[in-house]
């Protein structure tokens, strides 16, 4: 009995090992495959085709639930029992996706309030992701068939990893039940009606409630509390759907093989900026790695900044793990269809910034349905065409290269604070901006300038414990936020750090209730600044042209504040009749470190200005910023220990790269490159150099 007593204990430990071993430990290049989807049988001619374009993993049976179930406990596993052994026989590995975003037509028939029931009313069936993800009834029929599933693939040596669910959100629902689930958050969150009313100020236009019975749907709410908050909760359904997930598939799963997921971003007809809909920093902690989705233009509109930015969200969610692009454009849209040369340029920009695999969504272009017009690899006609020409390079450098480039060590200096709350309590104001700004065009116009100067960045939330082991935090409309964040950002400032903050940063706290001090708050002590007054601008630019950008790039647009500086120095103030007395953008120092305030939207080039100087300021400019976009650059640490140095040209026309790092090695040339020497750039090309 005592042997397993110790066991028994013993079996946390374990399992926390097992989960350490779970990795990628070389460079993985795949597609989705979907057997099911075929017009006809071609498996052995698609996987001879795999091989011959380098690819060595493909992802399966994430949307595939009614043909692993045609009816209620039927199963049906052909497809995918096809798929796994000839994968196994070629030496291709497989990633196994639980395939429960899209619901079977019998499960909504003999249940349907599977179907989530939205604002706008319930879902009808037929898009995938239309389902209420706390469901009781989808829940249990969920889990019965990742069960039934994973009973029968648990063993077939072709599979290195597992995907829970795909592109999970919340899909707004928002019905009674959901409702209920809601009313029981808020009783274990607040304790007491008298609380929440106090800290939503629910006394305005009678929106008191005065009995847990009374309680009303949020669908009708007006009050920004009550709808961050349930947005908040909707995220946490998430989290714990993923959870859940990822705990009947760790079950199951050998030693050594993973489990992730496939996260997705804000979507404005390609990857944009943070997901308002998913908390990804804590959904992630239930996978052993982070996945995602980033899609982008391409042709003259590629820059690279959705592929590093992406790239660097899913980084940053695992404290810097590497990470796996599941799903990313080989032709996609038909204006997605890449320039000879972009399609090197974008799988090895993805491993630029920490992907340890690159998959293409998807093989073969499909034939019937929504997604027709969103190519794969291969045409409708499954024969090869210039982009999988240009696949079948980067398999082979991806092979040969990988155990000098997979699990790249990337360390940054500088870190983007992003917080989803801040995002709801901000974008539930966006009328009163006067126009459709954002909060992720906030931060994406900040990220976007330190891309542009190659500034390395990581990304923060609230959440995250190392938040002072950066020097410089960048912190976009920080619009709602408890004082115990902004007394540790101003610690942050007094212990040497640097800050930039924009508007309406410190502006209400974590209810999303509006600071009754002067603003920005309690960041005011650090910014050195007041202000009780902002307003839309009107023909304002800012006075004397501070930053040398020209007339026309001088001019703000949608928001500024009224701001007086107390203990800051004013690096620019409006010029305007009447606001030309407040001060527009402020530099104080405070402790050890420094934090500038910017009280209104700028133009791009302005805020690069502004952010370069910041860099500078943190002592953070480096051989690195001597070059700048089109040519893009990033660096880590290979398993060896040494560095390695990308350099990207996102251009038509031909570029030369001064090297100004230790002499090394072009991996894809082979070539010795010394210090000081000059890098040539094709059009779209790249050059990979290991540091000797």
């Amino acid at each position: 009995m005592r042997k397993y007593f110790i066991l028994f204990l013993l079996l946390p430990m374990m399992q926390a090992v097992i989960a350490q071993q779970a990795g990628v430990h070389q460079l993985l290049y795949g597609v989705a495959y979907y057997d099911e989807y075929m017009p006809y049988d071609r498996l052995d001619k698609d996987v001879q085709m795999m091989k011959e374009a380098g690819i060595n993993v493909v992802r399966i049976a994430e949307s595939t639930w009614s043909t692993v179930e045609p009816q209620d406990g039927v199963y049906d596993f052909s497809h995918i029992d096809r798929v796994l052994n000839a994968m196994d026989k070629a030496g291709i590995k497989v990633i196994v996706g639980t395939p429960t975003y899209a619901v079977p037509t019998w499960l909504v028939k003999k249940y349907p309030d599977v179907l989530a029931i939205t604002p706008q009313g319930q879902n009808q069936y037929g898009p995938r992701q239309n389902m209420d993800i706390s469901n009781k009834n989808y829940r249990f029929y969920a889990e019965r068939v990742i069960r039934k599933i994973m009973e029968h693939v648990k063993d077939h040596p072709a599979i290195i990893g597992y995907q829970v669910d795909n592109e999970t959100k919340a899909y707004n629902t928002a019905g009674p039940e959901v409702q209920k689930l809601f009313v029981e958050y808020m009783k274990a969150k607040f304790g007491s009606l008298e609380s929440i009313n106090k800290a939503f100020g629910l006394d305005y236009w009678s929106n008191r409630i005065n009995s847990w019975a009374d309680f009303p749907s949020m669908d009708g709410s007006i009050n920004a509390s009550q709808n961050a908050e349930f947005a908040k909760f909707q995220r946490k359904l998430v989290t714990d759907f993923l959870s859940w997930q990822a705990a009947i598939v760790n079950e199951y799963k050998k030693p050594g093989q993973f489990v992730t997921q496939n996260f997705d971003f804000e979507w404005r007809g390609f990857s944009f900026g943070i997901q308002p809909e998913v908390d990804h920093f804590a959904a992630a902690k239930a996978l052993d790695i982070a996945g995602v989705d980033i899609y982008h233009p391409t042709q003259d509109a590629l820059t690279g900044t959705e592929i590093s930015f992406g790239g660097d969200v899913t980084r940053s969610m695992k404290s810097g793990k590497n990470y796996l692009v599941i799903e990313t454009e080989a032709q996609g849209f038909a204006e997605w269809v890449p320039y000879p040369g972009q399609l090197r340029l974008q799988a090895f920009s993805h491993l630029a910034s920490g992907a340890n695999m690159v998959e293409y969504w998807h093989w073969h272009s499909i034939h019937n349905s929504v997604e027709t017009y969103w190519k794969g690899l291969l045409s409708h006609d499954f024969e090869p065409n210039p982009t999988y020409d240009e696949a079948k390079t980067i398999g082979k450098d991806f092979q040969k290269l990988s155990p000098q480039l997979v699990n790249l060590k990337i360390t940054n200096n500088v870190a983007i604070l992003f917080s989803n709350e801040a995002l709801s309590g901000f974008n539930q104001f966006k009328f009163g901006w006067g126009s459709k700004v954002g909060y992720n065009d906030i931060l994406r116009g900040m990220y976007d300038a330190l891309y542009r100067m190659n500034v390395g960045v990581d990304f923060v939330d609230p959440s995250c414990t190392n938040i002072e082991d950066y020097k410089l935090l960048v912190v976009p409309a920080l619009y709602a936020a408890p004082d115990s964040l902004l007394e540790r950002l101003n610690l942050f400032v007094k212990n040497g750090g640097h800050i930039v903050y924009t508007f309406k940063s410190g502006f209400s706290d974590q209810n999303v209730k509006v600071r009754t001090s002067r603003q920005p708050g309690i960041i005011s002590e650090a910014c050195g600044i007041t202000y009780s007054q902002f307003t839309v601008p009107q023909n304002v630019s800012l006075k004397g042209d501070p930053f040398q950008v020209g007339s026309e790039n001088n001019k703000l647009n949608t928001w500024m504040e009224l701001i007086t500086p107390t203990t800051a120095k004013v690096l620019a103030y409006y010029d305007h009749p009447v606001w030309g007395k407040y001060a527009a953008i402020t530099q104080n120092s405070f402790g050890k470190g420094s934090a500038t305030y910017i009280g209104c939207i700028t133009s791009s080039i302005v805020m690069e200005k502004i952010l370069a100087g910041e860099v500078k300021n943190a002592g953070l400019w480096g051989d690195d910023q001597k070059l700048y976009f089109p040519i893009i650059t990033k660096k880590g640490v290979n398993e060896q220990g040494k560095t390695v140095h990308y350099f990207f040209n996102y251009s038509s026309a031909p570029a030369d790269v001064s090297y100004t790092f230790k002499s090394g090695r072009e991996l894809l040339l082979n070539k010795a490159v010394n210090k000081n020497s000059m890098v040539a750039l094709e059009p779209w090309g790249i050059s990979i150099i290991e540091e000797q």
